[in-house]
Formats: C-alpha cells, structure tokens, sequence
C-alpha cells in the first residue's frame, strides 16, 4: 500500500483486523483479548466490507491515492478517510476467502454493540465506495492535501516502505468533526494507531453474501 506525504510527514497506514489467513487469525485474537490492538495487519489485493451504526469523529481529513495492492489487482485508486480519534457503535467489518474445495469463507468481526463502544485513535481507511448519513462541522472543501491544517487529523510518525503517489498538491476536504450514520463502505485497508474493540466477537462460516457479510 501505498501513503502520502504532507508537509514533509508522512502518512501511516498498516492495514488492521481482516486477514485471510487461519494463522493471522488467531494472532489477531490473541491481541484483541488484551484489551487494544496495534495496527499492523493487511489484506493485499482484496476489497472487504465495513458498517457500522455510528461513527462519531475528530480531526477528519479526506483525500485520493492509490494503494499498490501486491497482488492481481494491481494499483487501486482510494480515497483515503483519516480520523484524529473516533467511536464507533455497531461496527461489522467481513471479508470474503476462497476455499479450495469448500468454496467461499466468510471471516467476521463485530464490536461496539449493547451498550458499548469502539474506540480508535489515527483512523484511516482506503475505501473505493461509501454510503452513509453524514454531518461535517467546520468542513474546508478543496484544499490541497499538503494545505491541510495539523490540527485536524495528525496522523502516526513512521517510515513508509513504499513510493508515494498522492502528492501533496491532490484534492483535499477537511473537518473538525463528523458523525456518519449507517454506514456501509467498501474497503482495501483499514488501519489505526489504536484500535480498542469493546464485546468484540469473531466468526468464520461457510458461504457468502446477504446474511453472512456485514450487509
């Protein structure tokens, strides 16, 4: 995957929680038991789906890339949604797996329901669809990605491996905060510095679609 470099600070984003492998998997239970998990999974070449009920956001910033997938799809344009923190209710993240000889895998996820609540900090996700009931408060439309003002969504210091194709002269739109309801999107990676899932809950079923997916 690829980030982008604002200002001379480069854009973190490791991919988090969706990883189709048993292994991975079971590492990523291991984490998630202790309370809070580190961002540093990712799903190469395949798009995953995400809803949530409500998302309540700080420090939003929003901009086009392209995420160089190390598999069959190649380069993949994204915009590319950071939060400085957020919560989340309702979450569902799936992704689906061919199988050799049992067909479709659905791993899912879900977290934040009866009562509780996800908590992420540095929020970033490379979607390629959204749908969703959005609210943006003191929203900036249209300034370049390397004008975006620092206090509205600062991401992680870290040292990207790969060859940045955003620039910093790309199409930007900035908030102080946001509230999205509803929310469904297609995704190619999810990350977060911080990734706290309150009655988290993982399953794998046979199968694909309506009633196995998130939606």
């Amino acid at each position: 995957m690829e980030s982008l470099v604002r200002g001379g600070t480069r854009w973190r984003r490791f991919a988090v929680v969706m990883v189709p492998s048993v292994a991975a998997t079971a590492a990523i239970g291991v984490a998630l038991a202790q309370g809070a998990l580190a961002a540093s999974f990712a799903v190469s070449g395949q798009e995953f789906k995400v809803h949530a009920d409500t998302l309540n956001g700080r420090g939003f910033v929003q901009y086009g890339n392209v995420d160089v997938q190390h598999g069959k799809k190649g380069a993949v344009p994204v915009a590319v949604s950071a939060f400085k923190s957020a919560t989340i209710t309702g979450l569902c993240q799936s992704v689906v797996v061919p199988a050799p000889i049992i067909g479709d895998v659905t791993l899912r996820l879900t977290a934040g329901n009866n009562g509780k609540k996800v908590q992420a900090s540095n929020l970033y996700i490379d979607l390629n669809q959204l749908n969703a009931d959005a609210t943006f408060y003191d929203i900036n439309i249209g300034v370049a990605a390397g004008d975006t003002d620092p206090s509205y969504a600062v991401p992680e210091p870290s040292v990207a491996k790969d060859e940045d194709h955003g620039g910093a002269s790309s199409f930007a739109q900035e908030a102080k905060s946001a509230v999205l309801k509803n929310v469904n999107q297609t995704a190619w990676a999810t990350s977060a510095g911080t990734f706290k899932l309150a009655g988290l809950s993982m399953s794998v079923k046979k199968g694909s679609g309506s009633g196995v997916e998130c939606y």
